[in-house]
């Protein structure tokens, strides 16, 4: 480890803020990746795990569910011990956790593998934009470098599916949870290296009782969403989840005003710039999610695709986003955020549009609806991240970046609640059953396409019909909430030109 420490002396400091974003960007990499990479194994894993449609959901969902949950207590914990020793704990637990998830033996203990997952990623995200606060001094160069990071959420979330299908064409379906080992290792030895030297404030307080308030809210949300989204919701669970979350919620905010050190400041959210920030994340990942999640789904299960071509297919998102990204955090300075952030948002409802009218008829005008869609997505997300970040006195880059992180988790948190089991409700309400089909052909178009294997051309027909009748709802509701996204965002923002985009605010 000293020879490590010491062998960072030797290196510039210019370079060494560049290569520490490259090592922190790694870490990104990894959360986002582990977001989207079971979107194409799914159908692989609900087949060789017997998971249910509910079990399927919650082994996306348990992922962002705890780290969303746990994001605002790590951010102020890494305050406390510092973020570079965060960031290093995180990594060996996500390296741990993903051993555990890729020789899961059943569907329950995959889900307990990603919440464990999750505690290792809620550790290392605070940290990565932290660290990047702390290292980058120069405004222009931490707008950069902020894009950049901004860059690899997208590009991290559009690789997933890539690389699950590349993985699953060769190996079985753990392997996409082993291939983080490596990357890990190599993070961890090169953190020792370039990070800055850990500065902990022991002033600072975390409370542990608040990060368990903000995750039974979480909870209690999705399962409400999951519950009313079924053909026969029970009405009990539903009060009982709203229950929960209503309650967790307000106790969440009632400690946060008591406590002398609380997790969430709610006065940041008083900067219009800041809270436009928060929402664009929230709004973009909402998008990002929700597409590729049906987009994969539909064209393995209705197309016949394989899971690596559904993943190149979406992965047209992060090829239009990444350009935009990058000239959109380069250019903050002088346009200010507002043509950036809601004119992105702005486009990515024009390209949703597109991908809604054109998925069934012209595979040319579907690639071009998600590049332009990825386009307008790459140029809000990168320049949200400086809206938050820059916003905030340095000694709240932990609390800010915890919420800059839980606005993307929690966009892509309810986009895979709601949108998975909106999906799933109009599939098994519109299909027009053939005689004599069971009727748990209404479960899941998995579950059709198996009691079709044997030769019912009219139940594959009825299925894949009710299917893109549901892909159609799913990307209308994601069409609006961009509009909403734009609109929102476009308000809060009117009165700030190039001069005002970034303004850290004194009181705080």
């Amino acid at each position: 480890m000293e020879l490590l420490e010491r062998s960072a002396e030797t290196v510039s400091a210019s370079k060494r803020r560049w290569l520490l974003l490259a090592v922190v960007s790694a870490g990104l990499l990894l959360i986002t990746l582990d977001n989207s990479i079971l979107y194409a194994a799914l159908p692989t894993l609900v087949g060789d795990l017997g998971a249910s449609s509910s079990e399927s959901l919650w082994i996306i969902n348990a992922y962002p569910v705890v780290m969303a949950g746990l994001l605002l207590g790590s951010g102020t914990l890494g305050d406390r011990i510092g973020h570079r020793r965060m960031f290093l704990i995180g990594l060996v637990i996500f390296g741990i956790a993903s051993l555990a998830a890729a020789f899961a033996p059943t569907a329950e203990a995959l889900i307990a593998a990603r919440a464990f997952l999750a505690v290792g990623a809620a550790a290392m995200m605070p940290a990565t934009l932290a660290l990047i606060r702390i290292a980058f001094e120069d405004e222009r160069e931490r707008n950069v470098a902020i894009a950049v990071w901004g860059t690899l959420a997208i590009v991290g979330s559009a690789l997933g599916p890539i690389i699950s299908g590349l993985l699953l064409g060769r190996f079985w379906w753990g392997s996409v949870f082993l291939i983080n080992v490596p990357v890990v290792v190599a993070a961890l030895v090169a953190t020792v290296v370039l990070a800055p030297p850990n500065e902990a404030d022991p002033s600072k307080r975390w409370d542990l009782p608040s990060s368990l308030l903000a995750l039974v809210a979480l909870v209690g949300l999705v399962f409400a969403i999951k519950e009313t989204a079924k053909t026969s919701p029970e009405y009990g669970v539903i009060a009982a989840a709203l229950l929960a979350a209503s309650a967790g919620g307000w106790a969440f905010a009632r400690r946060q005003r008591r406590l002398p050190y609380p997790l969430l400041d709610f006065a940041i959210f008083r900067n219009r710039a800041f809270l436009a920030g928060v929402l664009a994340a929230g709004f973009s990942m909402f998008a990002l999610a929700g597409i590729q999640l049906v987009t994969t789904q539909r064209f393995q299960l209705v197309e016949g695709f394989t899971p690596l071509r559904a993943g190149l297919l979406v992965a047209a998102v992060a090829l239009g986003a990444l350009p935009t990204a990058i000239i959109g955090g380069a250019s903050l300075h002088r346009i200010g955020l507002l043509p950036i952030v809601a004119g992105g948002l702005a486009l990515s409802v024009v390209g949703s549009l597109l991908v809604l009218l054109s998925f069934d008829t012209s595979m040319g005008l579907l690639i071009t609806g998600l590049l332009i869609t990825g386009a307008g997505l790459g140029a809000a997300m990168s320049v949200a991240s400086s809206a938050i970040m820059g916003n905030v006195a340095a000694r709240r880059a932990g609390m800010a970046s915890s919420v800059e992180e839980v606005s993307y988790e929690f966009g892509g948190l309810i986009a895979v609640a709601l949108l998975g089991s909106l999906l799933t409700a109009v599939y098994s309400a519109t299909i027009d059953l053939p005689a004599g089909v069971p009727d748990s052909a209404r479960d899941s178009l998995d579950a059709a396409l198996a009691l079709a294997s044997g030769g019912n051309p009219a139940l594959v027909t009825a299925a894949s019909d009710a299917f893109d009748g549901a892909y159609v709802a799913v990307m209308v509701v994601v069409t609006a909430m961009m509009a909403v996204g734009t609109l929102v965002t476009g308000l809060l923002l009117r009165r700030h030109g190039p001069g005002s985009a970034l303004s850290v605010p004194t009181h705080h």
